[in-house]
């Protein structure tokens, strides 16, 4: 059926530590290869940001793409969100933790809400059909940089992108 929506695909990365100190890569993907256990912890960081980087090209976000996090229950964030808008293909990681890279094609109004996170596609629009209204597209959020764990498999800067201004909070006082 022309139109119809498709579900929308996620991908795993993660890095696991073993009690004899090597790390190990797995990916949700079965087919994807991953390199033997290694107790070059920073080498196998840089391996699992660069592998999800490469599904995150060869993936795309898709015009048709429902939003992965509705079939998920919405476990990328905590706000219950009614799915509207383009579909998006994010990056969340979060650098604190640095474990775990999650790859979903998302919603507009998901992507708003889940922390962490780089908008690595926007799907194209699909054409109008004659006759069908425009529905109102919410604004996109802007990606935001460092979503990877190492320097080295940092998306390249935007030109001209600043970072937004953090204004100071007061210092509480040891007393």
């Amino acid at each position: 059926m022309p139109g119809a929506r498709v579900p929308g695909r996620t991908w795993t990365v993660r890095l696991t530590g073993h009690p004899d100190h090597t790390v190990s890569v797995t990916c949700s993907t079965a087919a994807c290869k991953m390199p033997p256990r290694s107790k070059d912890a920073a080498s196998m960081r840089r391996f699992a940001a660069e592998h999800v980087k490469a599904h995150g090209r060869l993936a795309g976000a898709r015009p048709n793409a429902a939003c992965s996090c509705g079939s998920a229950q919405c476990t990328l964030h905590e706000a219950a969100v009614q799915c509207v808008g383009t579909s998006l293909l994010v990056l969340v990681h979060n650098p604190a933790v640095g474990q775990v890279w999650n790859l979903a094609e998302v919603c507009q109004a998901c992507a708003r809400h889940i922390p962490h996170i780089t908008i690595l596609a926007t799907a194209k629009a699909a054409p109008l059909t004659p006759g069908a209204p425009p529905v109102e597209q919410p604004a996109q959020r802007s990606a935001v940089p460092g979503g990877f764990s190492s320097p080295e498999a940092a998306p390249d800067p935007v030109p001209g992108q600043r970072r937004p201004h953090r204004p100071n909070r007061p210092r509480r006082s040891r007393g």
